[in-house]
């Protein structure tokens, strides 16, 4: 499994003819080969998915990447799902420079993000103990 850091951009909208660099998403997640979200080895690097949310005029949002099952992955805040931020179809998604993401926010507004950043961290996740290895 390779674990690889990510970050996504606003992409060009209405109010946003330009997109903006600096209202964004940059997270942890591990990759398939093809660069896809790897549902199967998302358990074992659960812990180091952080997810950091950045706009314009706020102090950066800490939290996470969640898998909800069922191919459907969500950007959390805290526990519970009323803060989570659905991704449309992420698990169809290249996850590469150049890709495109739909990210619903809590208010329920669908917003396209742009893949800027792709690279590969040199991080293992540790075993939980009564893991088999």
């Amino acid at each position: 499994m390779q674990l690889h850091r990510i970050r996504l951009e606003l992409a060009k909208t209405a109010d946003h003819p330009e997109g903006n660099p600096n209202d964004g998403y940059e997270f942890v997640a591990p990759l398939d080969h093809e660069g896809r979200l790897d549902a199967e080895a998302w358990p074992k690097a659960a812990q180091l998915c952080t997810l950091r949310r950045f706009v314009p005029g706020a102090e950066d949002v800490q939290g996470e990447l969640i898998y909800r099952g069922n191919g459907e992955w969500a950007f959390s805040y805290r526990p519970g799902d009323a803060d989570d931020e659905a991704i449309f179809r992420l698990r169809e998604h290249w996850l590469r420079v150049g890709e495109y993401v739909s990210v619903t926010d809590q208010d329920g507004v669908v917003r396209p993000f742009r893949v800027v950043l792709t690279e590969a961290l040199h991080i293992v996740p540790k075993a939980k103990s009564g893991d088999r290895r």
